[in-house]
């Protein structure tokens, strides 16, 4: 056995994507371009179609609510593949899995008949 000293290369680095206005990887993003299209279509509503404030809020707010509720819900702290397992689930329901309630009955036959 040799009495020299191995070396080797290990990525002992961590994992993370980093993180951005507490959301991990680039999920950050949906949230400011979520913000950013709700302001755009409040001064729409509002200043250029002369639409109520109220009424241009009513509008804007679901636009800035949609992305961080879909980050929120779908994206923080889920693993990588997530939301299309869920909504796969939610569609497909069993998908190639055996389901014996969708099974047909079976069909019962008694060949003990007199002739």
């Amino acid at each position: 056995m040799s009495a020299e000293l191995r070396i080797t290369d290990t990525n002992s680095a961590n994992d993370s994507k980093g993180r951005a206005l507490g959301f991990e990887g680039n999920d950050f993003v949906y949230v400011v371009v979520g913000i950013v299209a709700a302001i755009g279509l409040f001064l729409v509503l509002y200043a250029m179609l002369g639409a109520a404030p109220v009424m241009a809020l009513v509008f804007s707010v679901p636009v800035c609510v949609g992305p961080f509720l879909w980050v929120m819900m779908f994206r923080r702290n889920k693993p990588e593949g997530y939301t299309e397992d869920f909504f796969d689930e939610l569609l497909n329901k069993e998908g190639w899995s055996f389901a014996p309630q969708s099974q047909p009955a079976p069909v019962i036959r008694h060949e003990n008949r007199r002739a």
